[in-house]
Formats: C-alpha cells, structure tokens, sequence
C-alpha cells in the first residue's frame, strides 16, 4: 500500500521559505514532561508529554499521547478545528492511545498556546508544520517506523483539522492513512459557491480566528476586499485554490474515510462528493458516510464517528484485516422526534458502492407561470435560511428536525413551482437539479435556489436541512437559461406532499448586490431528482435476550415459585370494577434512593372498554414508569392499579389478561412467523387453543409472509409479528410502547390501522408514543403526563378543541369588509381569510355560541365550525413547551 511520491520539497512553490521550514522540529528545552496514571478499573492510561516545538520560527504547543506498554506503535496526528486549539480533542487522543496508537496533537499557527499568523492551511506554513511533526514521530522510540525517517502514520480531525489531514496526504509521501471529517475539498467553492460571497460564514471566520490582524497579510486583503464589494474576483479565488486539498487532488492516494455532515451550509456534501471522486480515480480506498450533524448544529455522531476512525486505523495502519471498516457508504437518517428534547432519533442506512449525488434520478413535473421578483436596494430585508455560528445550540436545523418551516422568504422577492401532491413516498438521496430561464433589468443576477416539502394542507413546509444554493447569471439582461444545481440532501418526501422550487433574490447569510433590479423566472423543465434506491436502511437488529429468552424464562417462573408464598395478600377484588380495563387510583413510585424525587406523583385516571388510549409527555414524564408498574414489573411505593377490579402485583393471575409489545420482541431468524408465534405460546405453558392465534393473525394482517423465514421480513412486518405476538390470547387489555418506532409512513398507516380493529371489538388498547399526529388519528382518549404528574386526560376531540382558535366553514368566499366586521366583534381577537374560510382567534371573553350568533346576524353563509388546532399545539401548551 506505500507509494513513492515527491517530497515536501519538491511540492511546494517557495523553495527558500521550504529550505528553513525543512528543519527538524527543535524541542524546547524543559518544556515536556512525561505524566503517566492508572485508571480506577486498573486499566492504565497513556503517557503523555506536553513540548512546545520551534518550527520556522513559530513555536507549536503539542501533546504527545503513547500507549502504556514500550513497543513501537502506528503514530496518529490529530488535528483540531477553527478557533480550537489541542485541547478539543484530547479525549479521541487518550482513547487512540489506549486502542495501542502513538497520537500526537498540536495547536495550529495563531490558536491556542502556538504562534504565528492563521494562513488557512497554506502549504508554506501549516502543511509544511505536519511534515515536520512527522519528521519528529520517525525519532520516537514509541513508534513503527516503515524505514529511516517514515514512521507508519495516519491524520484525523475536523473542519480545519480535515482539511489539514487532506493536504499532508497530497503533499507528505509518508501519511498512510487519512480521516477527515465535516470539511471542505475546494475553499474557494465553499465560500465562494457558484461566485456568490457566503458573507456570514466567511465573517464566521476572521472573527473567530481573533480578527483579520491574526491572519496572513495576503488573506486580511482579500477578506477585505471581498467583504466591501460583496463579489469575489479570481484573485480571491485563486488564493483560496491554492491553499485547499483540490490543489493537489491527484496526489492524494491514500485509504480515506471521508465524513461530512449533512446539517451542514459551510461545507456542503457536495465537497466530499468532489473528494470521493478525485481520490478515488487515483486508486486508493475511500468510504463515505454522511453524519447527522455539522456545522450548523445536530448530532455529531461522536462516539460512533471516533469508532469507525479508530477501525478504520486498525485496517490501514495496523494492517488489521479482521477490522470491520463499515460500509463503502452510510447516512444516518432521522425515525422520528423524541419528544422530550426534540432531538432526532438516528438510524444507519447503507450501499456497497458511493452511489454519488446524482444516482437514479426521477423526474418531477412542476407548475408555475413566469414570475417576476425583485432585489430590493441594498438587498434588503434578506430572505432566512440557515444562521451561521447558531448550529452549537441546535440552529435552525433542530426546529427543521420538528417539522416546522422556519426559513423566511419575502413575498415579491421569490418566485415559486409547485409539484402535485406525490402518488407515493420519495425518498431524495443526492443533489435535485432543475432548469429555469433567468431575465434581469439590471447586471449580474444573484439568486438561492431551495426545494421544499409542503404538507398537504399547503400551511407546512420544511426546508431539508435549511440549505440553499447560491448561484450568479451573468449576462442576463436578454435572458438566460440556467440549470440549477440544488444542495445535496437526504430527505424523504411523505405520500401527499408536494416539492415547491422557490427562487428568491436575497438570502441572510450571502452577498447580493446593492442595486434594486427586477427578474423575471420562468420554468425550464421540471425538477430531476436523485433517489439512490441502492441505499437501504438496515433492520432492527434482533436484541441479544431472544436466545437466553428460553432459560431466563425458567428462571423467573422459578423465583414467582419460591417468592409466592412470601408475597402479602392482595386486596380483595372490587366487584364494582370488574368491567372496567383500567383504573389507577393515587399512583407513586420515587427514584430509587431519593426520598422526596418522584417518576410517578398521584397519578390516578380511568380507561373503558373499546377504547384506544394514547399516553404522552416528554422524556422523563414517568409514562414508561407507569407501564411497568401496570404490567407488574416493579412495584408502586403508593396508590394502586386495577385491572377488571383485580390489584396488580408482580405475578398477579389478572395479568393473564395483559398483552403487552414494549421495546420490540425478538424473533428467530431461521423460523416463520407463524413458528415463531406457536413457540412463544408453547412457552407459556397455556393450551394451544387458547392462543386464538388465526384472529390474532388477521388483526395484525400479515398475510402470506407468516411462511416466511422471519429473517425476510421488513421492519415493518417485524413490529406487526411482535404485534402479533402480544395479541396472543387475544388480551382485553393491550399496552403499546412505541410501536411504530422505525417504520415508513406507510407502514405507520398499517400499525394504526392494526390497534383500531383490535380496539373495535370491545378490547382496550394502551400506546405510548411520541408521533403526536399518529396519535390524533388512531387514539380515542388521552392521558397528558409531565414530571410525573397528570396534566389532563379525556377525548382527544375535547383536548384538540380546548384551544383558542376556531375554523368557521363557509359556503361562499368573504369580502373583506365582512372579514373586518368580524375581527370587530367582541369576544374575538383577530379574523383571517384562508382558503378554507375564516380563521378565528377569540379572546379571554369569547366563545364559539356567541361567535356564531353574531356570524349569522352578520349573515355570514356559516357551514361549519370547529377548532383549529393540531394534537402538537395542544400537546405543547399542555406540558408548557418542555417537549
């Protein structure tokens, strides 16, 4: 795998600055001592040597990270990101340390304790820095050396520290290995994309980096210059080029992870689209994968992203052939919204092969007349996309996660092509491009492409991952067809929802230019979009307790046996109760170990035959507490639960009459569902009769697949069969955790429809779950949990309809003097014309009787009245907007 490559030397452009910069590194004396520790589980951690290095007359605060025992070791440089220092990844080095690895760590010219001017990885400073690091690694006695002076060496980091990993590959024969992550392939595209000044995330920058003084004299210019025209010229292209891993694109034949992130307006994916492209077609390994988070925030994956470094080492500098390096491609995709923090829950979808941006595209017809929009002087108020520097607190993307449209674009300055609703699910992997014909009244037209997700009702539209793309026509005074390269996204479009191309003349985070003109847009075609159908996502993995079920099975029955006779009496049955699925009277239940801290606090509320009971509140409300404790797995420090009059306690004969799916059920691979089924019931001893296994089966609606091997079966089919399973028996009571965790809307829709039938026939069902708008469709009550407590409970029409704001029907469209009589009225706060009638917001006086009797005496043609507002408002307000 090594390769003979030039030389620093011969690399770079200025031999005379190289000539001195080729100096080993100079340790400074007496700054490094070697500190060493044994962790509490007696497993012993690095040494690590802290040394300031005299390089080129700039001195570099290292630390140097070696394994506890004395042989020699494949060496990792890790870098940092902008406006970081060492320190920041201190932890990955300890643990690489720790996985049998030399690492050494450095704080870049101009951050932290280092000196010198911030040159953005210039070849002449920074790059030439790792070479010389590395030069210093080869005279380690801790590290595995592949011949005189070329130690076996691999370079990781972030953003900045990617970038660096990037060049010392193209520009040091001796790296064997690189890892870099959420970074740029082409710093003029990522600042400069498609000659529009990405003004904030530049800002960004030299601010962060402690003010254009901190920089090279070469690059303050040119930011300065940008910045005051709002255009950037070749020049300033040019500078950014030559400092950035494309510059030497061909040299860079090492195995790559590269990860880039997908919440991400800084480095697009489009930047390592660029990087997998070019490194590959020199030969070398290269995998991909796309994390949910990045510089404007998200999940940033991090244990999982320094394991698939660290297995990535293994494989190419320790020659580890048994180290699993993961998929050629992988995206993390979001299955749903915790409803306590309102982060993303993540899965893993995969391809055997990088499948690029623009695999399988499918061609979506859009509508629209020709437009005309307006730049406004001084481009302003600005369209809103992403926010720059807001992405460590959540950003923009967090809100986009929820499902709320929060981008901003100003009626007269977009124009906008809608799609018609979609026959089925559309799952967009790649970069969506589309044509459109551009005229302008003025010069240079600057437009922000963007594609939206409009919901059905047309209110909702979410902007996947806040992204635009910026994009300048030149010469378009007689007009111009341009196509549109849209951001790379993965994101799936819902059956019913539609794709909305807008095109607006300003964006927050970009230049425009200053003088007012007018453009007219009209439609080229249609949109063409990438669907990457290679990539999947994986099943459910079985969880580990399917193949000891069997014995703990035995254990438990054994402990009830031995237990039984030491438990209390249960209280006598209340005969009153005997109908009735579920009451719980007063419940409680502490954290263990506190004696004031309470998961469950005087909870009490009712639940009747034939209903579908929905259980909701945030992380930590206490509603899986209450699950347990209803299905006797722990038991409550006050109050009680009675199922048909019958108290529950661990082991209780009523149980019997509880099905329950919590945390998914195991299956084994090899057998059908329907083997798998009679196994479980032989299992619990009761006669096979008695199972009512065919009724049970057609409720869940599996169909055929029950001969199927259960290892065929889609996650769906898996939550239907473990459905199944619970339904065995055919239970009066049925509780529900989570069931459609993983599961595509379609089969979202089927689970729903599962629970009604079940319900239909006068059974009780119990769900937990955090889709709040699949529980407005398939429950028929609600119990609103938060820290514990009951906030409400009742039907989910009377929860829905206890807001403030009502849709009134009506037969014929409103004049807008009508709609002002009505916003007059007492008792109403404001009155708005929408497309299905009037939206009515009543004040603290107001009530919907008397807001009718003045609509008809206003002789207003009323069809219909009722509440507008969604099962999320309701939910929100409820718990006060802690989920």
């Amino acid at each position: 795998m090594r390769r003979r490559m030039p030389s620093v030397r011969g690399l770079l452009k200025r031999p005379r600055r190289l000539a001195a910069a080729a100096a080993a590194a100079v340790v400074l004396a007496g700054a490094g001592t070697w500190t060493a520790a044994v962790a509490s589980d007696d497993t012993p951690t690095p040494r690590e040597s802290d040394q300031v290095m005299a390089v080129d007359g700039v001195r570099l605060d290292t630390s140097f990270f070696a394994p506890a025992d004395r042989g020699r070791h494949p060496a990792v440089l890790l870098a940092h990101g902008f406006g970081g220092s060492k320190d920041d990844v201190r932890g990955q080095a300890e643990d690489l340390a720790r996985h049998g690895y030399a690492v050494l760590t450095w704080s870049a010219r101009g951050f932290g304790k280092s000196t010198g001017k911030i040159g953005l990885n210039d070849p002449e400073a920074e790059v030439a820095d790792v070479s010389r690091l590395i030069d210093w690694l080869a005279e380690r006695p801790e590290v595995q050396l592949d011949r005189p002076g070329d130690p076996r060496v691999g370079v990781a980091g972030g953003s900045y520290g990617g970038a660096i990993s990037l060049l010392a590959a193209g520009y040091d024969h001796r790296v064997d290995a690189i890892a870099p992550a959420i970074t740029y392939w082409n710093l003029a595209d990522a600042l400069f994309p498609n000659g529009v000044f990405k003004k904030l995330w530049a800002g960004v920058f030299f601010n962060t980096g402690g003010g254009c003084a901190r920089f090279e004299p070469a690059l303050c210019r040119m930011y300065d210059r940008v910045a005051e025209s709002g255009t950037p010229d070749a020049a300033a292209r040019r500078l950014l080029q030559e400092r950035s891993p494309s510059a030497v694109g061909s040299r860079i034949k090492v195995p790559t992870l590269l990860m880039q992130g997908q919440t991400d307006s800084l480095f697009t994916l489009a930047q390592s689209d660029a990087a997998e492209r070019a490194i590959r077609a020199n030969g070398a390994p290269v995998d991909v994968d796309w994390i949910a988070g990045g510089h404007d925030g998200g999940d940033m994956e991090t244990d999982r992203v320094q394991a698939r470094v660290r297995a990535w080492f293994d494989r190419y500098l320790k020659g580890d052939t048994s180290a699993g390096t993961g998929p050629a491609f992988r995206i993390t995709r979001t299955g749903g919204v915790n409803s306590g923090d309102g982060t993303a829950q993540l899965r893993g979808a995969s391809a055997a092969a990088y499948p690029g941006l623009r695999a399988h595209p499918r061609a979506v017809a859009l509508t629209g007349d020709a437009q005309h929009i307006t730049n406004p002087a001084g481009a302003s108020p600005p369209g809103v996309s992403a926010l720059p520097g807001l992405g460590g607190s959540g950003g923009l993307t967090q809100l986009s996660a929820l499902g709320l449209g929060v981008s901003l674009d100003f009626p007269g300055q977009y124009a906008r092509f809608d799609s018609a609703p979609l026959r089925r699910d559309l799952q967009i992997t790649g970069t969506p491009t589309a044509t459109v014909h551009i005229t302008s009244t003025g010069g240079d037209a600057v437009l922000f492409g963007k594609v939206y997700d409009v919901g059905p009702d047309g209110t909702q539209q979410v902007l996947p991952e806040q992204l635009v793309a910026p994009f300048r026509v030149t010469g378009a005074e007689a007009g111009k067809d341009v196509t549109l390269t849209l951001p790379a996204i993965d994101h799936q479009v819902q059956k019913g929802h539609r794709l909305r191309l807008v095109l607006a003349s300003t964006d927050l985070g970009y230049a425009s230019p200053a003088a007012p003109a007018t453009y007219t847009v009209s439609l080229g075609g249609g949109l063409s979009v990438p669907t990457a159908p290679a990539v999947t996502t994986a099943a459910a993995p079985l969880p580990a307790w399917v193949w000891w079920l069997p014995a703990a099975g035995a254990a438990v029955a054994l402990a009830l046996l031995l237990t039984a006779r030491r438990r209390t009496a249960a209280p006598a049955p209340d005969p009153e109760l005997a109908e009735v699925p579920l009451v719980i009277q007063d419940l409680s239940k502490r954290y263990a170990k506190s004696a004031d801290r309470y998961a469950v606090r005087e909870l009490s509320f009712r639940v009747e035959k034939g209903q579908v009971l929905g259980l909701l509140g945030p992380n930590g409300a206490g509603k899986t507490t209450t699950l347990r404790m209803l299905m006797g797995l722990i038991a409550p420090d006050d109050g009680e639960i009675r199922v048909f009059g019958h108290a529950v306690r661990p082991g209780a004969p009523v149980l019997s009459r509880v099905g329950a799916f919590v945390e998914g059920a195991g299956f084994l691979p090899h057998l059908s569902g329907r083997e798998n089924l009679e196994l479980y019931w032989r299992a619990t001893g009761r006669p096979p009769e008695d199972a009512h296994l065919d009724e049970a089966l057609q409720i869940a609606g599996l169909g055929d697949a029950l001969a199927r091997a259960v290892r065929t079966y889609s996650q769906g089919m898996r939550q239907r069969l473990a459905i199944a399973q619970a339904m065995l028996g055919l239970p009066d009571l049925l509780i529900l955790d989570e069931p459609t965790n993983g599961l595509d809307p379609p089969q979202i829709r089927e689970m729903r429809e599962v629970m009604i039938r079940y319900a239909a026939a006068g059974r009780t069902v119990i769900v937990s779950s955090h889709l709040l708008a699949e529980v407005e469709q398939s429950c028929t009550h609600l119990v609103v949990m938060d820290r514990g407590r009951l906030v409400q409970a009742g039907p989910v029409r009377e929860i829905i309809g206890s807001g403030d704001t009502l849709l009134v029907g009506t037969a014929t469209p409103l004049q807008e003097p009508v709609v002002e009589k009505v916003a007059a009225l007492p008792g109403v706060a404001s009155a708005v014309c929408t497309d299905d009638g009037l939206l009515v917001r009543l004040d603290a006086g107001g009530t919907a009787e008397r807001l009718v009797v003045e609509l008809v005496r206003l002789d207003v043609p009323v069809a219909s009245v009722g509440p507008h507002r969604r099962l999320e408002d309701a939910f929100l307000t409820l718990i006060g907007g802690s989920a």
